[in-house]
């Protein structure tokens, strides 16, 4: 399926709501000015608020399953906004919220 292309400027968040950001996003490709975001380099995430009973186990890192199959930067996929993810050390998604709508990949 199409989606938009994921770029720095995005807002990517942990099922819980903390904040995600990739660590190091590739300025070779810009769309909407700011760097895209690439399968391979995790997402930093902070402000998780999940607790499991008394022990608090926040989202760390989220990393991207699934991504682009015909949109190479640097010879990795672009990250998509139907790319599916996982955090850790729980499992859940990272849900992107809002991303830039002018270029579309596949």
């Amino acid at each position: 399926m199409p989606g938009f292309i994921v770029h720095l400027g995005a807002t990517v968040l942990c099922a819980h709501g903390g904040q995600a950001m990739p660590t190091s996003p590739n300025p070779r490709v810009l769309v909407s000015g700011q760097p895209v975001a690439t399968q391979p380099v995790p997402y930093a995430i902070a402000g998780c608020p999940f607790m499991t009973g008394p022990t608090p186990t926040p989202c760390v890192m989220g990393q991207w399953l699934t991504a682009s199959t015909r949109i190479l930067v640097g010879g990795v996929p672009v990250v998509l906004f139907d790319s599916q993810s996982m955090c850790a050390p729980n499992g859940t998604p990272l849900l992107i919220t809002s991303t830039q709508t002018r270029v579309t990949g596949m």
